[in-house]
């Protein structure tokens, strides 16, 4: 990767993403784009275009005039936010998608979009979870990245286009807010337990999900698009975690650092029959063979360092003993 465009850079993934991109290839290299600014890093450290995804020619325009040779689309509705509004979900996760493959393969540009977890169903295998297993989901969100996965397929089959990605679990970062996604839960346990030391979870106790530290999730980004493409069999979907947890286990890990953490229950039937039709604990073994992945965050050193990054935006009267 030489020069990029990052799409949806304001998200979750893309505020660290375009920040450690731009330190490692210069700030001038990286184009971060969104459909809105702020005064994030991300937005300020360097160049940054208002970019629709949905628009095919506004895209194409973006990745030519920055000379792209890489091209990270991020732009997405994620899985909570994807079912209250699924015909919209549908044309940006997908209508982008397309847009942004066909300027990468009008320009030659390396490709990389993620996957999820939300691509596997109630058919799947629970624990376990091979690379390469039934994909039935039946939430828009699902739908979406499964059809992502088999059309970055088949641009790489049927055009050469060098393209790759990762099936992320849920991600936490102390960073960006929540965007909507079904496992958000976790990073408002760590946001509440700074601010008020207690907290209600809309996800059951018991429900046990795959999930990594954001650290984590930026350095295998950069890692598969910097792995020799001769090694990739999988390309496109890429099996990735670094624990399994359910929020007992999370809250338990909290109150090694605030004893008095209280954790409740007020559960959303809606994002509770996604989180249920996902994986317990998946297998990230093709990952570590074929480009080396492995997580260098387990649960307790994520916890330590989440909550001191969070303690650290607070101003000192606010900080919680």
């Amino acid at each position: 990767m030489k020069r990029i465009l990052v799409t949806g850079a304001l998200g979750q993934i893309g505020s660290e993403l375009v920040v450690k991109l731009r330190e490692l290839y210069g700030e001038e290299a990286v184009l971060a784009t969104d459909i809105r600014s702020n005064s994030s890093e991300a937005a300020q450290s360097g160049p940054f275009r208002l970019l629709d995804v949905t628009a095919a020619d506004a895209v194409f325009e973006a990745a030519k005039d920055h000379r792209a040779d890489t091209i990270i689309h991020l732009a997405a509705l994620l899985s909570a936010t994807a079912e209250a509004r699924p015909l919209l979900a549908w044309q940006l996760n997908m209508g982008g998608l397309v847009n942004a493959l066909e300027a990468a393969r009008a320009l030659g540009c390396q490709f990389f979009t993620p996957s999820s977890i939300a691509a596997f169903g109630a058919g799947t295998p629970k624990v376990g979870t091979p690379q390469d297993t039934l994909q039935r989901p039946l939430t828009m969100y699902g739908v979406n990245k499964v059809s992502g996965e088999l059309l970055c397929d088949y641009y790489f089959a049927k055009y050469g286009l060098d393209t790759r990605g990762i099936r992320f679990p849920g991600l936490i970062s102390h960073s960006a807010p929540p965007g909507g996604g079904t496992t958000d839960y976790a990073v408002d346990m760590y946001v509440e337990a700074v601010r008020q030391g207690a907290y209600t979870s809309y996800i059951a106790k018991g429900t046990f999900l795959d999930m990594m530290y954001m650290p984590d999730a930026i350095r295998a980004v950069v890692q598969l698009m910097e792995a020799d493409a001769s090694r990739l069999k999988h390309r496109n979907a890429f099996n990735v975690t670094a624990m399994s947890v359910d929020p007992e286990a999370i809250a338990a890990s909290i109150r090694r650092h605030i004893p008095h953490f209280e954790l409740d229950y007020d559960v959303d039937p809606v994002r509770q029959s996604i989180a249920d039709e996902w994986p317990d604990a998946i297998d990230a073994t093709a990952a570590a063979e074929e480009w080396g992945f492995r997580a260098e965050y387990d649960l307790e050193r994520m916890t330590a360092d989440m909550l001191a990054k969070l303690e650290e935006k607070r101003r000192p009267d606010q900080k919680i003993s």
